[in-house]
C-alpha cells in the first residue's frame, strides 16, 4: 500500500555516483495497504478525506497519475515490487512457501551490494519457508533477511489473516500461542470494518496497536541510522498494514473524517506519513533522500459505499482491489527528491511497480538484472524531467494470471467482468458477443465502452502481445 524513498546522486554530467562514496541517497519507500486512487486529495480534489501529509510529498515532488502495481492484490503487488518481475512468473503460494526465490534479486539485496543498509518494516505478506505450520522453536527462513534486508520487525501478512503475531528479524517476539476470536463492524461488508479472521494469536498482541508500533520502529530506526550509520546510505522500506482491514483508528482520529470508520484510518495513515517525514527532517536526512509513497492495489469500496459517504476511493476510476479494472492497480504514486525531482511536478508516463529494480539501480550505479521481458525499465530519466515526451514504457502485463495488457491509451481484459471483487465477476460470452473488454483510457478513463467488437484489429494486436505470458497458473487473492 506507503513509501519513503531517498535516492540517487548524479554528477553534473548526469553520471551515476560510484557506489563507494557516501554520496549515494537514502531511499525510503511508503507503501500503504489498499489505499484508493482516489483517497489523497492531491489525487482527487473531490475527496473527502484529509490528506495533508500525503499532500505534501505531491506538493515537494512529483505525481504519476498513470501508475500501476504489477497485480490488483497484494501478495503479487509486492512481489513485482521486490523483484522487478511481473508476479505471472510466480505461482504466489504464500502460505506454504517463500514466494521469492533463494537466487532472485530484489530492491534489497542490489542496494545492500552497493554499500546500502537495508532494514523493512511492516507487512511482508510474501512467506517463509516450510509453512504454514512453523516451528517457532526455528529461526523463519524465506524471509525479508534472506532477500537483502540487515533487519526486520513485521508481522507475516495481513492483519485478517492469522496467526496474528510481530517477528523481529527471524523471530516471533511472541509465538502465537493463544487465540482469537473473529471480529466484524455493523454497518459493513464482512470483509469490511474492524474485521478479521479468528485464530493464533500472540500474548499481548492487539491489532490496533499494530500501526503505531510500524511508526515508531520507522522512526527510531530513521534516528539509529542518523545517529550510528550516517556514513553509508539507507534503504528502508516500510509497509503499512493500513488501510487494509481492520479498520481501527485511534481514538484521536476517530470521526474526525466524513467517510466513517475508513476515512478515519485513512487520516491515521496520512498521521503516519508526517511522523516518518517529520523524522528524516530531524535527522537531517530529508535533503539526501528520495522518498516514494504508493499503495500495493486498490480499496475495498463498494458503490454503495461511495453513495453513502459521496466519497470515491478509487476516484474516476472503476473497480477496486482484486479487480482487473483501473481501479484495482492503478494508484497513487509520489515521489520527493529535493533538488532533483521538480517540485509540485506530475508525470503521465506509464509506470509500473517492477520498475523500481532499473531505476534504483540506476540511482545506485548498478547493473539490473536483465529481464527480456521488459518487466523492469529505467525510470530516473522521468523523475529528473529529463524522458521528454516520448513514453518510457509503452506496453504493460497486469495481474498475476496475465489477463490484462496494456499498449499505450489501449487495455485488453481477456474476459467479462471484473475478475475480482466488483460485481460481475465473470459474465459468460453470448454468441457473437465480445470474449473480452477492450477501451481506449485516454477517452475512457472509466472504462464504461467496452470496443471489443468495433475495434477487433485492436484486439489481435494486443492479443498477440499478451499471448506468450499465457497459459500461467491461476493464485486466488
Amino acid at each position: 500500500m506507503t513509501v519513503l524513498l531517498t535516492v540517487i546522486l548524479l554528477l553534473a554530467g548526469g553520471a551515476p555516483v560510484s557506489a563507494a562514496t557516501s554520496e549515494l541517497p537514502n531511499i525510503v519507500f511508503l507503501l500503504a495497504d489498499d489505499l484508493g486512487y482516489g483517497d489523497p486529495s492531491s489525487n482527487n480534489p473531490a475527496s473527502r478525506i484529509q490528506t495533508p501529509n500525503i499532500d505534501r510529498l505531491a506538493d515537494e515532488g512529483m505525481r504519476f497519475t498513470d501508475a500501476h502495481a504489477a497485480a490488483s492484490w497484494c501478495v503479487p503487488s509486492r512481489y513485482g515490487l521486490l523483484t522487478g518481475r511481473y508476479p505471472l512468473h510466480s505461482t504466489l503460494n504464500w502460505r506454504h512457501e517463500a514466494v521469492i526465490k533463494p537466487d532472485q534479486a530484489t530492491l534489497a539485496t542490489m542496494l545492500k551490494q552497493q554499500g546500502y543498509a537495508t532494514a523493512m518494516i511492516g507487512k511482508w505478506h510474501l512467506g517463509f519457508d516450510g509453512g504454514p505450520h512453523y516451528d517457532f522453536d526455528r529461526p523463519l527462513t524465506g524471509g525479508p533477511l534472506d532477500h537483502g534486508f540487515d533487519s526486520f520487525f513485521g508481522i507475516p501478512a495481513s492483519l485478517d489473516i492469522p496467526p496474528y503475531y510481530f517477528i523481529r528479524d527471524r523471530h516471533p517476539e511472541a509465538p502465537p500461542t493463544g487465540h482469537i476470536e473473529a471480529s466484524a463492524s455493523d454497518g459493513w461488508t464482512r470483509i469490511q470494518g474492524a474485521f478479521w479472521r479468528a485464530g493464533g494469536r500472540a500474548p499481548g498482541f492487539r491489532h490496533i496497536d499494530v500501526l503505531p508500533r510500524f511508526e515508531r520502529e520507522a522512526v527510531e530506526r530513521i534516528e539509529r541510522h542518523a545517529r550510528d550509520d550516517a556514513g553509508r546510505p539507507l534503504f528502508l522500506y516500510v509497509a503499512f498494514s493500513a488501510p487494509h482491514t481492520p479498520w481501527l483508528p485511534l481514538e484521536a482520529f476517530q470521526g474526525k473524517s466524513k467517510v466513517g470508520l475508513y476515512g478515519d484510518f485513512m487520516m491515521q495513515v496520512d498521521h503516519t506519513v508526517g511522523e516518518i517525514l517529520n523524522a528524516l527532517d530531524r535527522a537531517g536526512m530529508a535533503s539526501d533522500t528520495l522518498v516514494i509513497f504508493a499503495s500495493d492495489n486498490g480499496p475495498v469500496w463498494y458503490p454503495t459505499d461511495v453513495q453513502r459517504f459521496l466519497h470515491s476511493a478509487a476516484g474516476p476510476l472503476r473497480g477496486m482491489k482484486a479487480d482487473a479494472w483501473e481501479g484495482g492497480h492503478r494508484l497513487p504514486f509520489l515521489a520527493r527528491w529535493p533538488g532533483r525531482i521538480e517540485p509540485g511536478s506530475v508525470s503521465p508516463q506509464l509506470l509500473c511497480f517492477t520498475d523500481m529494480l532499473a531505476t534504483f539501480s540506476a540511482i545506485a550505479g548498478a547493473t539490473p538484472p536483465e529481464f527480456p521481458d521488459g518487466s523492469s525499465l529505467d525510470m530516473l530519466p522521468v523523475l529528473l524531467g529529463r524522458a521528454g515526451s516520448e513514453p518510457v514504457r509503452e506496453t504493460l502485463v497486469l495481474k498475476e494470471d496475465a489477463t490484462v495488457v496494456r499498449q499505450g491509451d489501449w487495455k485488453l481484459i481477456t474476459h467479462l467482468g471484473s475478475g475480482g471483487f466488483s460485481q460481475p465477476k465473470r459474465i459468460e460470452p453470448v454468441p457473437n458477443g465480445p470474449r473480452g473488454q477492450l477501451y481506449n483510457l485516454r477517452e475512457d478513463i472509466g472504462e464504461r465502452h467496452n470496443l471489443w467488437l468495433e475495434r477487433p484489429e485492436i484486439v489481435r494486436r494486443l492479443e498477440q502481445l499478451l499471448a506468450p505470458y499465457r497459459p500461467h497458473p491461476r493464485a486466488a487473492p
